[in-house]
């Protein structure tokens, strides 16, 4: 008997709210088709299975679920590829063998990778899937929805053209300032746009520092609380950001960009 022929994995976006205390309709910042392939999987990969059924629990409002929450197949990413992704950002990413994850699409079922805000493998952990899955020929679907790193960008007015997305910086004090002085001179000498997240509750010293080591002429721009009601962009330069030093809030996810 031949092997039933492979799943695909879907690339599953969810919205910008997770942690926030306000959550915005799913239909306000996911299209339709979207939730409907969502819930009709069963086979799941995720950062978190709580987090993963509570995302589930949302979408079976809108459109029912093809199993229940109790019944869907979740497998967690390791902790070790979270913060920093699968590429060797932290010590054993690297070594991350993440085909195990996929032996249900194997078995011919459909499987879908969510991580807890936006899209999976963009800013977030699950690249390491993605790759086993074409290793393996798993055919990979991107969905339709939220990256809160391109809406950051194009709110901020800074170059679209030529941008680079460089994850968190350092968080020692010498080094968060070498960092931030490199992505600087990148950004005014080859007019790349550098864009980078802190976990909310350091959003304040990392602006802090930013004011402290950048040129006063330099553009930065903080977009805060994307597709929430509550969503906000400030883009001015350094100088006019400490006549005014006002950060985003310690409970609100926000991404950072400096240009020209």
């Amino acid at each position: 008997m031949s092997a039933p022929a492979p799943g695909r994995l879907y690339l599953v976006p969810a919205p910008l709210d997770f942690g926030c205390a306000a959550q915005m309709p799913l239909t306000d910042v996911l299209p339709a088709a979207t939730l409907a392939t969502a819930a009709r999987l069963t086979h799941w990969i995720g950062e978190n299975a709580k987090s993963t059924r509570a995302y589930l629990k949302r979408i079976d409002a809108l459109y029912p679920l093809a199993a229940p929450l109790q019944q869907q197949h979740i497998a967690e990413l390791p902790h070790v590829v979270h913060k920093k992704g699968d590429h060797g950002g932290s010590p054993g990413a690297a070594d991350f063998d993440a085909r195990a994850l996929l032996h249900s699409a194997l078995q011919g079922h459909d499987m879908g990778l969510v991580s807890e805000a936006g899209m999976p493998a963009v800013a977030d952990p699950g690249s390491s899937v993605v790759r086993a899955a074409h290793a393996l020929g798993i055919t990979v679907v991107p969905l339709v929805g939220p990256v809160s790193l391109l809406l950051a960008l194009a709110a901020s007015g800074l170059n679209g053209q030529n941008f680079a997305f460089v994850g968190y910086l350092p968080q020692d004090a010498a080094e968060r300032a070498a960092r931030i002085r490199t992505l600087e001179a990148l950004a005014l000498q080859g007019g790349q746009t550098q864009l980078f997240i802190e976990t909310p509750y350091r959003n304040a010293a990392l602006l802090q520092a930013l004011l402290q080591h950048l040129r006063p002429d330099t553009r930065l721009a903080v977009s805060s609380g994307l597709t929430l009601a509550t969503a906000h962009t400030r883009s001015q330069t350094v100088r006019q950001w400490r006549a005014q030093p006002e950060a985003p809030d310690k409970h609100t996810p926000a991404v950072f960009a400096l240009g020209r």
